[in-house]
């Protein structure tokens, strides 16, 4: 059967080993694919020192690939919006399918770039858009499709990650354990997108839409970072049975979606806060399977390659089926996506953890306990470090049950308004995942 011909976008860390991955495995890749995988053209700003391109054809016009006849799929490795997007949808509208690891692209544009692809009758691919290697989003589209998904909630960024454990682990600061980050190339100069939840929440709004159904709504994600972390607190939540991942979670409930990134404590004995360095996973749970468990490496050269390059195994056995029996990009027919809202962040329900830097006085804990029995929030256990006095303050640590976020809001408002208590109320969500 003839070779499908493709043409890669981007040469740089995931290009290369895309391209590296396809040459090494190539004779396996055909007998999986029933044909051949051939890199027919590849646009790069600048030569990988780890690819032999030999006498592949090179240009640095992105256009130049999706205007190429002879090309059959686009890989789009460049990242960002602006010119990924452009490519794209040049790529669609000359008939070719689309493979791509770009997540903010997907999260914000894909509700326009899937209609197009519909109207082409192509494919867009975009395995490799989160958790790296893991194959999270063909699990939950495919492998789950007999359940009603209820939540799910994932590690899905490994810088964060790696900063959280070296937190916890060696009792490291955050900004010395983020220069280290830097340092080993596990973050940006700018590392905004990553500790800021940014990130995560791209790839959660993918999961999510393919989870539930519903369109992708970057837009009303919430996301809550790990910069104001302090060891106290990852220390504080390890004396009450708990971790803190950076953890985004979406659940359905009947007033709506839950979609939030935000450090989480997860009780220490579940197998996802034992989640540590630069790896990710992915809890989802259905109402037939229960609670599954995705890990592995969710970035990296060759990690991420593989997700690529199962997508265009994918693509090369769909591209004689008739477009309208392939599966559907956001898993559910696009005529049948749901309505149901995105809720806003303080209609979320959720348990938490308090801490209160209060003056060591008597009646400082009823003051606490009255303000939260008064909104209807009940305390599951609760910490006061005696032994950690300084200046006449002493931290009071508090868990509380499950609980709407604005109740908490409000009685956090009126916590800082006492007398006694001394500086912001810290607050931080905590997740069964049971």
């Amino acid at each position: 059967m003839k070779p499908v011909k493709v043409g890669i976008c981007g040469l740089g860390t995931v290009g290369g080993g895309t391209f590296n991955v396809l040459k090494r495995n190539a004779e396996e890749i055909a007998r999986r694919a029933g044909r051949g995988i051939e890199v027919a053209q590849i646009a790069t700003r600048q030569p990988n020192p780890k690819c032999d391109t030999g006498s592949i054809s090179i240009t640095d016009d992105v256009f130049a690939v999706a205007n190429n006849p002879e090309i059959d799929i686009i890989v789009e490795l460049i990242g960002g919006y602006t010119l990924a997007l452009e490519l794209v949808l040049k790529a669609i509208e000359n008939g070719k399918h689309v493979v791509t690891a770009n997540k903010a692209l997907i999260a914000v544009h894909g509700n326009e770039i899937f209609a197009r692809a519909r109207e082409q009758g192509v494919i867009v691919a975009f395995e490799a858009s989160v958790a790296g290697g893991i194959p999270v989003i063909k699990a939950i589209r495919e492998g789950l499709a007999a359940n009603r998904i209820n939540w799910l909630a994932g590690i899905i960024n490994g810088t964060g990650n790696f900063i959280l454990t070296e937190m916890r682990e060696k009792g490291r600061a955050f900004e010395d354990v983020l220069k280290e980050a830097q340092a080993l190339g596990y973050a940006e100069a700018d590392p905004t997108f990553d500790v800021e939840g940014i990130d995560a929440a791209h790839k959660l709004t993918i999961l999510a839409s393919i989870a539930f159904g519903i369109p992708l709504q970057f837009d009303k994600a919430y996301t809550e970072g790990i910069s104001r972390l302090t060891t106290a607190d990852v220390n504080y939540a390890e004396a009450l049975g708990y971790r803190i991942k950076h953890l985004g979670v979406a659940r359905r409930t009947d007033a709506g979606i839950e979609l939030r990134v935000h450090p989480t404590l997860i009780p220490a004995d579940r197998l996802i806060a034992n989640v540590n360095g630069v790896m990710n996973a992915v809890m989802v749970n259905g109402d037939a399977v229960g609670s599954t468990l995705y890990y592995g490496a969710g970035a990296g050269m060759e990690p991420t390659a593989s997700a690529v390059v199962a997508d265009l195994v994918d693509v090369a056995r769909a591209l004689t089926t008739d477009p309208n029996n392939r599966v559907p990009h956001l898993a559910f027919q696009p005529d049948s996506l749901s309505a149901h809202p995105i809720l806003p962040v303080t209609a979320c329900e959720s348990a938490y953890y308090l801490r209160i830097q209060a003056k060591d006085h008597p009646g400082v804990l009823a003051q606490v306990a009255t303000i939260l029995s008064e909104r209807g929030i009940n305390i599951e256990s609760i910490m006061q470090k005696e032994a950690e006095v300084h200046d006449g303050l002493v931290p009071v640590i508090l868990v509380t049950h499950r609980v709407i976020e604005q109740r908490i809001d409000e009685a956090i408002s009126a916590l800082e308004t006492l007398d006694d208590v001394v500086d912001k109320v810290v607050r931080i969500r905590v997740e069964q995942l049971n």
